[in-house]
């Protein structure tokens, strides 16, 4: 996992935007970002995710694989809404088997994107509440473990004056604000 500020300028979402680096990663840990590197297993066992999952109480998981050929006609407008700022009600986490891609998180009060990008072996847990985007790089794939605290669901709540008062988003703010 690698973290800078994004750049802001025009391009495809997919290009790295690389601006000033993060001059301390705390500042992921500040805003609730929680990340670990776990090398990807050989046999298809997990015990560092296992015990991960157990500690957090994650309770189901599914893998998905994002490629331009697997999802055909679909992918662009797919890619599109992945990169709609938005945020859940629940934790986001992501455990990378293969390719790499970019989850941009916005740090607070700045309101600045901070692009992290990851790559086989990163997990990543993005607090309820945090307003985010993903993208695919540039190779366009990327495949990924997700973990659920109770049934799988994914319901993205678009950046908007009603997400800014959702309880969700409120609390998250409480939380770190006491960071």
């Amino acid at each position: 996992m690698h973290a800078y500020y994004f750049d802001n300028l025009p391009g495809d979402q997919r290009a790295p935007h690389h601006g000033e680096e993060l001059a301390d990663i705390a500042i992921l840990d500040k805003l609730g970002v929680l990340h670990w590197q776990i090398p990807v297993s050989t046999n298809g066992q997990y015990p560092e995710i296992d015990a991960i999952a157990k500690e957090r109480d994650y309770k189901n998981r599914d893998v998905i694989t994002i490629t331009k050929e697997g999802l055909g006609e679909l992918y662009e407008s797919k890619i599109k809404m992945f990169y709609e700022e938005h945020m859940h009600e629940d934790e986001e986490i992501r455990y990378i088997l293969d390719g790499s891609g970019y989850f941009d998180v916005r740090e607070h009060p700045s309101d600045t994107w901070i692009r992290i990008a990851v790559s086989a072996g990163d997990l990543i847990v993005l607090p309820a509440g945090i307003y985010h985007r993903f993208t695919l790089d540039e190779r366009n794939v990327i495949q990924a473990m997700r973990l659920f605290k109770d049934e799988p669901k994914w319901t993205p709540y678009n950046r908007d004056a009603t997400t800014d008062t959702n309880p969700h988003r409120q609390h998250y703010l409480e939380v770190i604000s006491v960071n």
